[in-house]
């Protein structure tokens, strides 16, 4: 199968270590690709993104620049090398990791990663979020116990046990995975049973 990440602003500053992990030179170059034609379009805008982010959000959790933003954010798509580049809604061609070029917005890029054909979103969360699909499950998943324990009706899994040693990454890792098996087979996930159906696709003027 394919797995999708996507959000592309979230990967300006560590454009560079995703090109590294390109399977192909075509696969490096649509990264580079994408990752300066989205600046590009900010820039048109009459904004700078590197200055702009980290948000006040951000910045409260502890980060201090775009770079370490973005490091963090393409983490989650693990190690393996990068089979794809696809554009927004596209269905991807390979198996493997693909990446959607896509706005950083969360309902847009839910939308975007199902509309490719994605069957289980796997969503995380800092701050929080209710976002759900009417199409597929979205699993939420925390990367605080802060937010785990205000939100736990919302979140599925608290990937702050990691931080709070009560769980490893790879125990974590096997635990996501096995989230994902459970709900494929039928368990409804937290914004299912409250009912989160969120849906939005890209506007026609820039959206980043």
């Amino acid at each position: 199968g394919s797995a999708i990440i996507t959000e592309t602003p979230e990967m300006l500053g560590a454009e560079h270590v995703l090109a590294k992990r390109a399977a192909s030179e075509e696969v490096e170059r649509r990264i580079w690709e994408i990752t300066s034609r989205t600046e590009e379009r900010i820039k048109a805008l009459g904004l700078d993104i590197r200055e702009a982010e980290p948000g006040p959000g951000n910045i409260e959790a502890g980060l201090t620049t775009l770079t370490e933003k973005s490091l963090g954010a393409i983490r989650k798509g693990g190690t393996t090398p990068i089979v794809e580049v696809v554009d927004y809604a596209q269905r991807p061609s390979r198996k493997g990791l693909v990446i959607m070029d896509g706005p950083a917005h969360d309902v847009v890029s839910v939308t975007g990663m199902v509309a490719a054909g994605a069957q289980v979103v796997v969503f995380t969360t800092g701050l929080g979020t209710p976002v759900g699909s009417p199409i597929a499950p979205v699993i939420k998943v925390s990367s605080n116990s802060q937010l785990y324990q205000r939100w736990e009706d919302n979140i599925d899994l608290n990937a702050g046990a990691i931080l709070d040693g009560e769980e490893t990454l790879d125990s974590m890792g096997r635990g996501i995975l096995e989230e994902i098996l459970q709900v494929s087979s039928g368990k409804r996930t937290k914004a299912e049973i409250l009912g989160h159906r969120e849906f939005a696709i890209h506007t026609i003027a820039p959206t980043v």
